[in-house]
Parts: C-alpha cells; structure tokens; sequence
C-alpha cells in the first residue's frame, strides 16, 4: 500500500520536482559520486590548460583566496549516533551486508573524527601542498622575485593550510622570503559571509525548493533484512538518510576513497545535495532573491585585494598575496568580481536546484587565482582561475581570451556598485 502511494505521488507532482538536477548536473554527479557531497568533496585536480597571453605580455604577480582544505565533519555526533543505532540491529540480527558494511564505515568514521570537528585533515593539508607546487610550476616567473604574503583566517584548518601552502612554495624555491600573518582584525573582510538573517531567509527558501520525498521502502530495505524492525531501530527515515549522507560525503575527507552512497537509493543522495547546494548559491552568488543583499559584503575583501594588486603594480616588492579563508567568502569573492557560473548566470531558487553546479565550483580547497601580466609600456592585464580553470567575467569584453585589462576590471567594479 505505501508503495503504491508513492508512485502515486511521483505521477501527481512535477516533473521538475522528481527530475531535482539538470541531466547534465545528474550525470556529473553519476560519474563520480563523490561529487554528490557538494562543498565536503575533496579537490580535483583536473588538467590545466593556459591560453597564451596577448604578445609581450608576461605575468609578474599572483592574487589568490584559497579555502582550507579537506576537513573532518563539523556537526554533531552523527557518526556515533548511526554506529550505536547499527549496532542494534545487528544485535537483534537483521543488519543486511550492505548494514553491515555502514556498520564498519560508521565505526571507522568515528575513530577518525577523534572528537575534532572542523580539523584538517592530511588529506586538506596535501591539497594546498598540491595547490602551491601547481601554482609555481605554472607561473614560475612570478616567483623570481619579491616576497610571499600570506595571511589567514584565525581558524586553525586556515592556518595548517597556509603553512602547507607556503611550506610547498618554499620546498619549490628556497631562496621565497614568506610572511605569514593571521588576526581578528583580518577576520571581518577574510571570513565575512552572509549575515544572520539573511542566512535565516535562504536556508527557509532553499528548504521550500528541495522538499523532495525520496523512496523510504528502498533505504530501509538496503540496510535491514526486516524493514518494518528497521523503522523501530530508525524512526525518522530523514534522519537515517542524514547521517548515511554526511559519513558518506565526509569518508573521502579521511582518504576513505569508496563510494559510500550506495548504501542510500540515488534520489536521496541527489536530494541532500540539493539541499546543500542551493542553500549556499542563495546565501553567496547571485542570485534573483539574495544577490543585490549579497554582493556588498564581499565588497571588503575585493578592496583588500585590489589595493594589493595597485602596490604590486606599482614597484611593491611583492610576488603573490595569498588568503585563506571559507567557502562562503570564496563563493561571494567570486561572485562580486562577475565570473560565470558564480554571478552568471543569474538564477531563482527553482532554477539553481536544476543548473547550478554546485560540486564542481566549490569543493575543498576551492581557490581563486588572479594572475597580473605586464607589458613593456606597463599595461596591465588579469586572467581568473576558478579552481585553476581559466574563467570568464560574462559582462566584461576581454583583450583577448580570457585577459582582461586591469584599469577595465575595476571600472566595471565600481559602476557595477
């Protein structure tokens, strides 16, 4: 009977409700599963590819912000609680394999947390590593000369990331001078993200758009060889696909490489992504509902930016400002500076749960490299890497491929204001 209310459901309601992501976002997702945990996914490290700068043109100065690395799980005990809520069932005998294996994940989940939410993982430390060694070897010019700023939030995951960051720099090229610098007085334009009611209003809006149900039957049937005991066990279908979800995103945070979603049917995975990732597109890009509210607060961290880049430019002794900080301020400093797929396109709620893409914009580690070319007249040009990809700033005309004129840049900035 239940079944057959459930699929009464799924003919009743949109389409678009049970489609939840675009096909294109679904088949990412599909490819590599870990992509599903959204903004706990670690790093990937794709190919690079470089469009060759207008003629004389060369690079001379790195603006980055780089959000920590992989880091373990920053909720409550969900790990504790799915292990003890397993253990009775396989105490009363009606744990399936597949219950048994997320008996054992669980278990593993929890002797890696140690009881230190938030905490860098190795795994969040050899991402930055990884980062800074890319980042010189592809633009080995800028570190001939002039020093290393590094500065960080005062959360500990930001430090140990900066100092695997620079530690890497300087494994690269012994002669860098390095300064590190962290502070509460960095913190507000380092780690400024939505405020209290605005957060209040888009995690109200993103609840409302991804509502999706999600076959309970399947989940129970998954973990216990006795469903309706397994309801004893597990009350709250939700609160069983919660936990699953987050041991699951968070296992690859621990070098736990296995596609931990199997245990979940795919429309559950599909809709706790959802969740997550609109949440964090109408509390950070630009969106139709939140953006205009949105945009100014990332207007400090872009001022902190520019004006390093103008004492660069200007004969600062400087090679690379590096920023480490949060996803959210990453997401919003992409957004303010117009790049695609942050600030355009520009989506409501309905549409960003089917075309925001999320996963590939904002895992671990996700990082914004500003790189400056000079010529010999002193003209002054920038490309963005988003995650080390060559991004474009849809409403800005470029000099050529993906190089913008700086003095252009910041004109748009302030008109756009």
């Amino acid at each position: 009977m239940k079944r057959r209310l459930f699929l009464l459901l799924i003919l009743l309601c949109p389409t678009w409700a049970f489609g939840q992501v675009s096909d294109e976002i679904d088949a990412y997702l599909r490819e590599f599963p870990q992509r599903a945990a959204f903004n706990a996914h670690a790093y990937e490290f794709l190919p690079i590819k470089d469009t060759p700068p207008p003629s004389g043109f060369k690079p001379f100065y790195i603006s980055h912000y780089g959000r920590h690395g992989a880091r373990s799980y920053t909720g409550g005990p969900t790990y504790s609680k799915l292990r003890d809520s397993l253990l009775v069932g396989a105490s009363w005998g009606i744990l399936t394999p597949a219950g048994d294996s997320l008996l054992r994940l669980a278990e593993r989940m929890v002797a890696l947390h140690n009881e230190m939410p938030g905490r860098l993982t190795p795994r969040g430390a050899q991402e930055h590593y990884r980062l800074a060694e890319r980042m010189y070897h592809r633009f080995p010019q800028v570190f001939r000369k002039g020093e290393v700023h590094a500065l960080s939030s005062v959360v500990p995951r930001c430090i140990v990331s900066m100092t695997a960051f620079s530690s890497s720099l300087k494994a690269c090229n012994k002669k860098l001078v390095i300064t590190w610098d962290c502070g509460e007085q960095y913190q507000h334009f380092i780690s400024r993200a939505a405020g209290k009611e605005l957060s209040s209003e888009t995690s109200k809006m993103a609840s409302s758009v991804t509502k999706f149900p999600f076959d309970t039957n399947a989940l129970y049937s998954k973990i216990f060889t006795d469903p309706q005991r397994g309801r004893q066990v597990f009350t709250s279908p939700k609160r069983l696909k919660s936990y699953i979800y987050t041991t699951a995103s968070f296992a690859q945070a621990h070098d736990l490489d296995g596609n931990y979603y199997d245990f979940l049917p795919w429309d559950a995975v599909v809709a706790s992504y959802c969740r997550g990732s609109v949440s964090a597109y109408l509390q950070n890009c630009n969106s139709v509902e939140f953006g205009d509210v949105r945009m100014p607060r990332a207007s400090e961290l872009a001022s902190v930016i520019i004006s390093k880049a103008d004492e660069a430019i200007a004969g600062a002794p400087v090679a690379a400002d590096l920023i480490f900080g949060h996803d959210w301020p990453f997401l919003g400093i992409c957004s303010y500076f117009g790049l695609e797929g942050y600030y355009y396109p520009r989506y409501t709620a309905e549409e960003a749960v089917r075309y925001w893409n999320g996963a590939r914009l904002c895992p671990f580690a996700a990082n914004l490299q500003i790189i400056f070319y000079r010529n010999r007249k002193g003209t002054v040009l920038v490309k963005f890497l988003a995650n080390e990809q060559e991004t474009l700033i849809h409403d800005l005309q470029p000099v050529s491929g993906p190089y913008y004129d700086w003095n252009e840049v910041k004109a748009y900035l302030k008109n756009r204001k």
